[in-house]
């Protein structure tokens, strides 16, 4: 059981705590009388001790909420002191948080396929909604519901990708009542630092709201399928399982991500490292999926490793483009269609947003020679080889 303590009292009995007060003197002799007018009284010993027990009270608590400043309880302010400023009503001012979780709030939903939960975001009012591909599953209709109290209604999966761990449902908006859409920002013209909230259902618990900052971006993380998936937002607000296929918005509102991965470290929940599926993706992406369409990626059919000024070829599928076109292991790759590659990375980057029978420049070295190839790209598998 959690132990409450007033922050008013400790270990000690009360009486030792009204020790402030200090032991009230005997009363002294009667004073003879004086034809001189009495002195001034002394100022209230119980209203500065209430005073200082106000200001007391007021620095812990900005201990505690690291640094918002809350009612102390209505003392007077001391002499030449700024007075709080109280909104109207009352009630403290709203921050930058709570202002883009009431904006954005109505526009999330907690996303249910078997057994699993996670979250999801309105992107049109026609009833299209956004989440994560490992979210649904191989399910073809889940349930959705809005806002924390509201009714749950059934949604169709248009599609699913698992390149980008992207899925799009359907609903009926009839049923599922007004649609609160949220807008797609730019994820490209982010920077590291910037305020960032997260909302979602993590473990199942009505909507919550959590803050934090990008933390890095152009990370990596593994996909469903196996495959990588490229340019992801790395940030510190806490998000964890539930939270996958909700929103990561920006100050303005606007969904920048969607959350997918946390970095655990051994432990449970999360440790300050969250990854989300930067909004470029979903442009991409979310138009064809509504469409029915599949998404065909480009595929050279090889591994990388990093080696000096580029990247070194671990494996080359027998029957692979790559492998096809003459590339071996060992082989250093200088260059992908005209673009210099300086780690594995590049590689892939080079043939972002290629299609599939596009035939593309390799340029690599053998034993110290320098040598070309002109690769025909492949489709992507649906899976990577284990």
């Amino acid at each position: 059981m959690t132990e409450r303590r007033s922050l008013w009292r400790g270990d000690r009995p009360q009486s030792e705590l009204e020790g402030w007060a200090a032991p009230r003197p005997p009363a002294p002799a009667k004073p003879e009388p004086s034809t001189e007018p009495p002195p001034p009284p002394p100022p209230s010993r119980r209203r500065g001790l209430l005073a200082g027990a106000a200001i007391g009270a007021t620095l812990v608590v900005v201990g505690v909420v690291g640094g918002l400043i809350l009612d102390g309880g209505g003392s007077e302010p001391e002499s030449g002191g700024a007075s709080p400023v109280i909104a109207p009503g009352g009630a403290p001012p709203r921050t930058s948080a709570g202002r883009v979780y009431a904006a954005v709030a109505d526009g999330v939903v907690s996303v249910r396929a078997g057994r699993g939960s996670g979250t999801g975001f309105v992107l049109d009012t026609k009833g299209t909604l956004v989440t994560n591909a490992h979210v649904v599953g191989s399910s073809r209709r889940v349930r959705v519901r809005f806002g924390d109290a509201g009714h749950q209604v059934e949604a169709r999966v248009l599609g699913t990708d698992g390149s980008s761990d992207l899925a799009v449902l359907k609903v009926d908006p009839a049923r599922a009542g007004p649609l609160r859409a949220l807008r797609l920002g730019d994820s490209g013209k982010v920077s590291v630092g910037d305020q960032v909230v997260a909302v979602g259902h993590p473990f199942g618990l009505d909507r919550t709201a959590t803050a934090g900052i990008i933390s890095g971006l152009g990370r990596e993380i593994r996909a469903p399928n196996g495959f990588q998936i490229d340019e992801v937002i790395q940030t510190d607000a806490p998000i964890n399982p539930g939270n996958s296929g909700g929103p990561l918005v920006d100050e303005r509102g606007r969904v920048i991500g969607v959350n997918s991965q946390i970095a655990t470290a051994g432990a449970q929940g999360n440790v300050g490292i969250g990854f989300a599926v930067p909004s470029s993706a979903v442009q991409q992406v979310v138009p064809r999926l509504s469409r029915g369409q599949s998404i065909a990626r480009p595929y050279l059919g090889l591994t990388t490793a990093p080696t000096s000024e580029g990247a070194r070829v671990g494996e080359a599928e027998t029957s692979g483009p790559a492998a096809q076109a003459g590339l071996q292991p060992g082989d250093k790759i200088t260059s992908v269609a005209g673009r210099p590659v300086r780690e594995p990375e590049d590689v892939a980057g080079a043939i972002v947003g290629r299609r599939p029978g596009e035939r593309v420049r390799v340029e690599y070295e053998r034993g110290g020679r320098r040598r070309s190839a002109e690769v025909t790209l492949g489709r992507r598998p649906e899976r990577a080889s284990p």
